[in-house]
C-alpha cells in the first residue's frame, strides 16, 4: 500500500477550474495505477479519472470527458486532476486512490473495489 495525500479543493464558481494533487509516498508512481473517485451528498461513490503510472494510458468518465486532465509526475510521484468548466453538480468530495498489486502496463482500472490504497478526500464545491 502507498500514503495518499490529497490537496488543491476549494470553492470555485461555475465555469471555473481547479487542479487537485495526489502525493504518494511508499511506492514510486511508476509502480501504480492511479485513480479518481468522487462523492457527492448522499449518492455512491462514483469513477472520474485514472492513469496507469508505468505507460500513462488514461481514462475518464464519460461525465469529464472534454474537461478534466488526468497527469502524472514520476519525479514527484504525485498525480494531478485539472477540472476546468466546472458545474455545480461537480460539487463532491473527491478521493485520490492506488492500485499498488497486480499492476499491468496499458490496463487503467475503473471500478472503486480494484483500488487497495485511499486518500482522505479533499472537497471541491461549485457555485452557480
Amino acid at each position: 500500500q502507498v500514503q495518499l495525500v490529497e490537496s488543491g479543493g476549494g470553492l470555485v464558481q461555475a465555469g471555473g477550474s481547479l487542479r487537485l494533487s495526489c502525493a504518494a509516498s511508499g511506492r514510486t508512481f511508476s509502480s501504480n495505477n492511479m485513480g479518481w473517485f468522487r462523492q457527492a451528498p448522499g449518492k455512491e461513490r462514483e469513477f472520474v479519472a485514472a492513469i496507469s503510472g508505468s505507460d500513462f494510458s488514461t481514462r475518464y468518465a464519460d461525465f469529464v470527458k472534454g474537461r478534466c486532465t488526468i497527469s502524472g509526475d514520476n519525479a514527484k510521484n504525485t498525480v494531478y486532476l485539472q477540472m476546468n468548466r466546472l458545474k455545480p453538480e461537480d460539487t463532491a468530495v473527491y478521493y485520490c486512490a492506488a492500485r499498488t498489486i497486480r499492476v499491468y502496463p496499458g490496463i487503467v482500472y475503473v471500478h472503486s473495489g480494484d483500488y487497495d490504497s485511499w486518500g482522505q478526500g479533499t472537497q471541491v464545491t461549485v457555485s452557480s
